[in-house]
């Protein structure tokens, strides 16, 4: 399941928890006294660089990413590939978005956009982790970014990977326009930051602790934050085209990987129904907007996002029956052309 972090720490999506590797259980989401859910910190954090100083080059072919299409934080990484045309330098493994093996994310060809796992035919997901460290005891989650050349785990943070393939394989894209696309730029990185700073706990994790909470009070406070917020984000989409003026940058791509589940799953099956992302007319313009933007749809997949939380989540839907609705139109005029910033 995703975890909520300062914006000093990275954010992985995190499903499952392993008391330890020889007994393996899967269990609730954790949660403190109060019934909050509580974040995970992240373990695997090398960095890939372009000429190969930090230990880690960039290279065609080198790594594999495996990841959820389920999750909106490794999402986040899809749409990095995609957007700077990787997806031929670096190969790609979506796990089953159905999660009830006790064992925890598992590899099928059974189901759509789902393969085996090709580098070493592991059924789970966790065994990836044991190869990169036998001894390992941590979370298992999505993203990984395997090495396949030093047989190890770079990074499973979704924040730094995301960054990684915004820079770093610069040379490897395939078109010039993906290579100049920068969604990090140096002169909004202070923008980008601020905006993460507040977004990050407030709206992209907010859904996770009003949807996991376990007391009426802690479900309270989650939903109260996460509407303020969303309010806010309303107010500044009112003025500007994007988070941060008229570019669109990671803060966009953060931001829109929950947009484009909430009204699918965080309203129902996180009890998030206070208002929908439909009752918003800039953010639903501008969801529709980043989804209608070459490449975007094809990293949206709400068969792996309804399913996997409907049917997974057992401890809130214990039947594990999935909604038809909402019927959403993506592909909607978005009418966010002529925006300016004010």
């Amino acid at each position: 399941m995703p975890f909520w972090l300062s914006a000093s720490v990275r954010i992985r999506c995190n499903f499952i928890f392993f008391s330890t590797i020889s007994h393996l259980n899967m269990s609730l989401p954790s949660t403190n006294a109060k019934g909050e859910f509580v974040k995970a910190d992240g373990e695997f954090t090398k960095w890939i660089t372009a000429d190969g100083s930090s230990g880690f080059k960039s290279e065609r072919d080198r790594y594999h990413l495996y990841i959820s299409y389920a999750c909106p934080f490794a999402s986040r990484c899809v749409v990095g590939r995609k957007l700077k045309g990787l997806e031929d330098v670096i190969s790609m493994t979506s796990v089953d978005y159905i999660r009830l093996d006790p064992n925890g994310w598992t590899f099928t060809d059974q189901r759509p956009k789902c393969t085996l796992d090709p580098l070493f035919n592991a059924k789970y997901l966790r065994d990836i982790y044991l190869k990169a460290n036998p001894n390992y005891t941590g979370r298992v989650s999505t993203p990984v970014l395997w090495d396949k050349k030093e047989n190890t785990i770079v990074s499973n943070e979704s924040a730094d990977i995301l960054r990684m393939f915004n820079s770093e394989f610069n040379e490897f894209c395939a078109t010039d326009e993906q290579k100049n696309l920068d969604l990090y730029p140096k002169l909004l990185r202070g923008k980008i930051d601020e905006v993460n700073e507040w977004v990050t706990p407030n709206v992209t994790q907010a859904v996770y602790k009003a949807g996991f909470a376990t007391t009426q009070e802690a479900y309270n406070n989650g939903v109260k934050i996460l509407f303020e917020n969303l309010d806010r984000v309303e107010d500044v989409l009112s003025k500007n085209r994007y988070l941060t003026g008229d570019t669109f940058t990671e803060a966009d791509v953060r931001l829109f990987n929950t947009l484009v589940r909430f009204d699918t799953v965080y309203v129902g099956h996180f009890k998030c129904n206070k208002k929908r992302v439909m009752d918003y007319p800039n953010m639903w313009g501008y969801t529709r907007e980043v989804y209608q933007m070459k490449g975007m749809a094809d990293t949206v997949d709400q068969q792996h996002i309804q399913e996997h939380y409907q049917v997974s989540h057992r401890h809130i839907n214990p039947n594990g029956i999935v909604a038809i609705g909402p019927e959403l139109d993506f592909n909607a005029p978005h009418g966010r052309d002529n925006m300016v910033a004010k």
